[in-house]
């Protein structure tokens, strides 16, 4: 099944969307599908060929384009630069000419209707405001013709209505006056031209802005984009060749010379270079790469030169995988969206009805004539009353968010994860490499017996064990030379312990408990486990034929940023809880170094979830940090999972955000952000809301029996318009807000 992102073309409002999702989710062989409305693209998941989902959105009246490379991107960019440009000419025609109309209406050169002469003169305004409505706003007449067709009532709808109306009217009454003169009375007698022009001038001048300030929102996604070059010097039989990067294939070998951009995922063979990773995973210092290391794609080579072994191209490059997780993310709603989709599907047939209410309310209570005061407040309400910022609230945040957070490193993979943080109340930190650096070393031990021989059987049983912990005491074994053995019946004890067969003896690993529980008797030894608990060493008792035999201390030194990363999360008024297999005297002594509030130790991987659950039974709202494979149920079972980059791809697909800096203030700037982006949903929502609360019964007229006030239609169309803007414009404040 592939993943395919479409540019869609005319969709410029939530009725647009539904009309689309509508046609797509009739459409067989589309598994899943997210629309965002904010940057105009579709994501879809599908077996069928492309062209099944382009025909699907023409089916509904709109375009689609796929949407594969940077050339892609580029063309789309372009495209949409173009549509701002001809969307700004055809708004300033509207407004020059409804600002001429409006100019001589107010200077009394508006044509006296009661005469042959102002009668041809209103003809002749009619045809040139037809001729300025269909090149202006041609678009938006067609989409209202073909959603009344297909029963999709939406922004297109309420503007032909409104501006259609006062042409209407106005030609109407030049028919009248000319057919049965003076049958009209005097305060009648006024044309609408020059609102309608006006009214669509001001809303495609918002359009216009809208644009202007929607393309800055995608700046995220487009550098993440440009990172990958688009030639790569590739080496074979001694000879080097600049290539297109589409043409590597793995096992390719590639030569990155000094300054340039890391083609794709490889391997180093050659060479040794420091690499600057901070446009992917925001650590500023360059890190050091030499043969068997890994280097990723876009990441830049410093001041070495490097032969390396393509290992990954195309979508399964990291790059690739990670402007995906963006997309995605990008197109996600959380509820507060799907609230405003459920509000906007009905918004339009309700405005309309208002219309027609404030049309009958006026014909029966205006003073006589009745009827230009029930055109002109029934059209005000359907302009003023455009959902478009109501449509845009939702994903223009999302985008702007989630884009922001790419910059620093931090995937986020859903909707939800966003709006849940917000209501976080308690971070569960993984001890091992997710507070600690992840790199444990042997630093003490107390043994009966030959220390050599000990450690000898020791790193010969763990030297099949890939725990961070047996991998302290290979590593220590192997500083001090001794030379390991062959073992047999090796088996695992998941979080507790290993046993195995080493030269006829049976040789057990591991925790205390697990030790009492296999039958050891451990309190010879508890005194000095006691000591190196206090110190916060992690612990690993060895026992040979069931006795006793060595105690090894184990430090895992936190991270440099941990104890600040603490401090941050109180700030942010989270509880902070720590998991932990090792015992609880060991466990609290780490914990208080990081200044963390409670401690759960001596947790087996298996109980991890549980003690999750338990913690929401209390009523609390659980984030979970780690990075390992038993780890992935926990992440799962959080509301809001957040795995270290670092980590294995189980950890990281378990989880709604993927931190790509292996750092808990990562962990910190993905909850300011998500924090921030609620709290921008929320001022959008509640300002589209307000607006539309406040500007419907204004434009419906009721404050002219208080102030004699009734609103004009070409404000209205201003007022619609800026509602959208500032939709926009606060959403790219996000941009710019302050993490830590």
């Amino acid at each position: 099944m592939a993943i395919y992102q479409f540019a869609l073309h005319n969709v410029r409002c939530a009725g647009c969307v539904r009309s689309v999702e509508k046609s797509l989710n009739s459409t067989e062989d589309i598994q899943d599908f997210a629309i965002n409305f904010a940057d105009r693209t579709a994501t879809v998941r599908t077996d069928a060929d492309p062209s099944v989902v382009i025909r699907a959105v023409e089916a509904a009246g709109y375009g689609a384009d796929l949407m594969q490379d940077q050339d892609d991107y580029e063309k789309r960019a372009e495209q949409e630069r173009e549509a701002y440009r001809l969307t700004l000419r055809k708004s300033l025609v509207a407004l020059t000419a409804g600002g001429v109309l409006m100019l001589a209406m107010l200077i009394g050169w508006m044509p006296d209707l009661h005469t042959t002469g102002g009668v041809l003169q209103g003809v002749a305004l009619g045809v040139v405001t037809l001729a300025i409505m269909v090149y202006s706003a041609g678009h938006i007449y067609k989409g209202a013709w073909l959603g009344l067709f297909r029963g999709d009532l939406n922004m297109d709808t309420l503007i032909a209505l409104g501006t259609g109306t006062a042409w209407v009217y106005s030609t109407g009454l030049l028919i009248i006056t000319a057919s049965t003169p003076g049958i009209l009375p005097d305060a009648a007698m006024h044309l609408y031209y020059e609102a309608a022009v006006m009214i669509l001038g001001f809303i495609l001048l918002g359009q216009a802005l809208e644009s202007r300030a929607r393309g800055n929102t995608t700046d995220a996604l487009r550098k993440l984009l440009d990172l990958q070059p688009r030639e790569a010097m590739r080496v074979r039989d001694g000879e080097s060749k600049s290539v297109p990067v589409a043409m590597l294939l793995p096992e390719d070998h590639v030569r990155i010379r000094p300054g340039e951009r890391v083609p794709v995922d490889g391997t180093v063979l050659e060479g040794s270079s420091h690499v600057d990773e901070s446009m992917l995973t925001g650590e500023p210092v360059p890190v050091k790469r030499e043969p068997g290391d890994l280097v990723t794609g876009g990441t830049v080579n410093g001041q070495g030169s490097l032969l390396i072994e393509v290992s990954a191209v195309g979508q399964k490059t990291v790059l690739a995988q990670i402007v995906a997780t963006v997309r995605e993310a990008q197109n996600a709603k959380p509820a507060l969206g799907r609230l405003a989709d459920r509000i906007s599907a009905i918004f339009v047939p309700v405005v309309i009805l208002i219309a027609l209410l404030t049309a009958v309310f006026w014909l029966w209570l205006a003073p006589a004539p009745a009827w230009p005061y029930a055109i002109v407040a029934a059209l005000t309400v359907l302009i003023v009353a455009c959902p478009c910022a109501l449509g845009l609230a939702t994903p223009m945040s999302v985008m702007v968010g989630v884009g922001r957070a790419a910059e620093q490193g931090v995937l986020i993979r859903n909707g939800e994860a966003l709006q849940q943080a917000q209501s976080i109340t308690t971070l569960v930190l993984d001890k091992t490499g997710t507070l600690t650096e992840g790199k444990p070393q042997v630093v003490g031990l107390h043994c009966e017996g030959d220390e050599t021989e000990l450690l000898r059987l020791a790193a010969s049983v763990e030297q099949h064990s890939e725990h961070p912990l047996a991998q302290a005491v290979v590593e220590y074994a192997r500083d001090k030379a001794i030379t390991l053995t062959d073992t047999q019946s090796f088996e695992a004890a998941a979080g507790s312990g290993v046993q195995a067969e080493v030269e006829g003896n049976s040789i057990l690993l591991g925790n205390q408990l697990w030790m009492q529980e296999q039958g050891v008797d451990t309190t010879e030894f508890e005194p000095h486990a006691e000591r190196f608990s206090e110190a916060g060493r992690s612990l690993i008792w060895m026992a040979v034929d069931k006795q006793p035999v060595m105690l090894l201390a184990v430090a895992d030194p936190l991270r440099e940023d941990s104890t600040e990363a603490v401090a941050q999360f109180h700030r942010q008024g989270l509880e902070v809880v720590m998991l932990s297999g090792d015992n609880e005297r060991t466990a609290n002594a780490i914990a208080k170094q990081a200044g963390i509030d409670r401690v759960i130790a001596e947790v087996k991987p298996e109980q991890k979830q549980q003690v999750i659950k338990e913690l929401q039974a209390e009523g609390k709202i659980v984030a979970m940090v780690g990075d390992g494979i038993n780890d992935a149920p926990a992440l799962a079972q959080a509301n809001i999972g957040y795995a270290m980059g670092s980590g294995t791809d189980v950890a990281i697909s378990s989880a709604d955000v993927t931190l790509m800096r292996s750092s808990l203030t990562s962990v910190v700037d993905a909850i300011a952000i998500s924090r921030a982006t609620v709290r921008n949903i929320k001022q959008n929502l509640f300002g589209a809301f307000i607006y539309n609360s406040l500007a419907i019964p204004v434009a419906a007229g009721v404050l002219y029996p208080l102030l004699g006030l009734l609103l004009n239609p070409a404000i209205a169309g201003a007022a619609m318009a800026l509602s959208s803007v500032t939709v926009v414009t606060n959403a790219r404040r996000l941009k710019n807000i302050a993490l830590r």
